[in-house]
Order: C-alpha cells, then structure tokens, then sequence
C-alpha cells in the first residue's frame, strides 16, 4: 500500500513532490525573506509531518526569493506578544523554544535533509540548515551568525553545530565576528556539500535527494542516526552505536533484498519506509 503524498499550501510554506518519493518544502515569506515567524514554524513542522507520512525518501528545504531564511522574526520581539510576562525568559519559552525543538525534529526525521540555500542563510536561517544533513548553496550568497551584531547569540544549536562541523578556529572567527561567509569560503572550511549558479541549486538538489531512491530506506535512517550519535560518544562508545546500528539491520528485509540483490547481480528494489 502507497504512502500518501499530502501537499501543503499554508501561508508561509509549501510543500510539494517533484518525484513521488522526493518531498521539497519551500519557504514562501519573500517579502519579510523568511524570517522564523511562528507560523512558518508551524507549517514547516506540519511539512516535516507529511513528508515522513507520505515515506519520502528525501525532503528538500528551500526559500523563495533573496532569501533561505534570514533568521528571527525581529518584529516579534519588540510586539506586544513578546512582552506579555515581561521577561526575557517568557520570550525564550514562547518563541526560540519553539525554534529549537523545530530545529531537532529537522535532524531527527529519518529521511536525510537537504539544504538548497538559495540566499541569505543568516542566524536562525543558518542555524536552520545545519540542522540539515547536506547543504548545498547558491554561489552569489552569504551564510553566517551575526548574533553579536545585535548584542545576542546564536543560541539554538549553531554555535555548537559550527564548532564540530568547522573546528574551534574558524568557528571562533565566525562566531566572535558575526561574519557573513561567501559560499566558496564556507565549501572551503567543510560547511558545504557543494556550491552552484543560482539556476543549477535545485536541479542538482534534487538529483542528490534521488541518489537515495536507490538505498535501503531503513539503513540510510538508522545510518544519519548513528553517524549523529556517534558526534558526541567517545571512540569506543561510537563503535558500540556502529554494532548496535548493524545489528539491527542485519537480517531484516532490507538486508535481505540488498544481498539476494548482490548475488544475483542485479539492482535492489527497496521498499520505502513507512511514516
């Protein structure tokens, strides 16, 4: 039985299935350059939803127009929302906590998730797509954490993600500075998966999210799983997550296509995982 394949035209995000297994969820706040208003937040989350209900194989985040995302929604912090408990604390709880757990359920969603970073990818838009398993970015934008700029931080998750994915250095750099990075120094460093014109971003998005159409569903998950895991866990504790993972997946139906699939020497034909 087919997984559906819900497509969502919300206010802020749509989502839509270029391949029947390939989900893209675009960004659509051009004007305010996609700011994390809470309603995207909510309907990013509700794309993140049916992508893994309809059992994509991949699922593509992008923006429309200058943008990826060019961070916090600034209005909310200065509206008459954002005084109501007069406190920053409040602020936290009402608005950035919801950023984070959206950015958690970015990394944890089996399917890999990839970054088209059209435009400007700046503090929580940044923070956005290091939450994402790849990132590949147009080669005429900018990507950074300028927190400090404004007197803040970049507090759900980037300066953590920044330092393991680029090292202490440059992290400090960037982060101390509030650099806006070119795409071709930030590929440079490891941040990228690759860089393109702005007209090749999303073909070649979508012809890596196609690459796992041909994999086992259920080992590419339990691999981002464990490849995260293994990002915090000492060497011998890694190796354990390794043997745990493999174990789990030796014997099942993957496993079992995918060897038949060697032997007899002919391509695998993977079920899709189920949402």
């Amino acid at each position: 039985m087919s997984a559906e394949k819900a497509n969502i035209t919300g206010n802020a995000v749509t989502l839509s299935w270029p391949e029947p297994d390939i989900a893209l969820a675009t960004m659509t706040r051009e004007r305010e350059m996609n700011t994390l208003s809470l309603e995207l937040l909510e309907e990013l989350d509700a794309a993140l939803t049916a992508s893994v209900a309809g059992s994509a194989r991949a699922l593509i985040i992008t923006g429309q127009g200058r943008a990826f995302c060019a961070g916090a929604h600034l209005r909310y912090f200065t509206s008459e929302d954002a005084r109501i408990g007069s406190s920053s604390f409040a602020l936290r709880d009402r608005y950035l906590q919801p950023i984070a757990r959206l950015f958690d359920r970015i990394e944890t969603v089996p399917m890999p998730v990839i970054a088209a970073i059209n435009g400007f990818a700046l503090g929580g838009g940044c923070e956005m797509s290091l939450a994402c398993d790849f990132r590949l970015m147009a080669n005429d934008t900018k990507i950074g954490v300028p927190e400090v700029r404004i007197g803040a931080l970049a507090g759900a998750g980037g300066v953590q993600k920044l330092h393991r994915l680029v090292g202490r250095g440059k992290a400090m750099e960037w982060v101390l500075l509030g650099s806006h990075i070119t795409a071709q120094e930030a590929l440079m460093h490891g941040l990228l998966t690759s860089v393109h014109p702005q007209d090749e971003l999303l073909p070649a998005a979508m012809k890596l999210a196609c690459r796992f159409r041909l994999l086992g569903a259920r080992a590419v998950s339990q691999s981002k799983m464990a490849v995260r895991m293994c990002g915090d866990a000492d060497l011998a504790s890694a190796r354990n997550i390794g043997l745990e993972t493999l174990a789990m997946l030796i014997g099942g139906a993957e496993w079992q296509e995918g060897m038949s699939a060697f032997i007899e020497k002919r391509p695998p034909n993977f079920p899709p995982l189920q949402g």
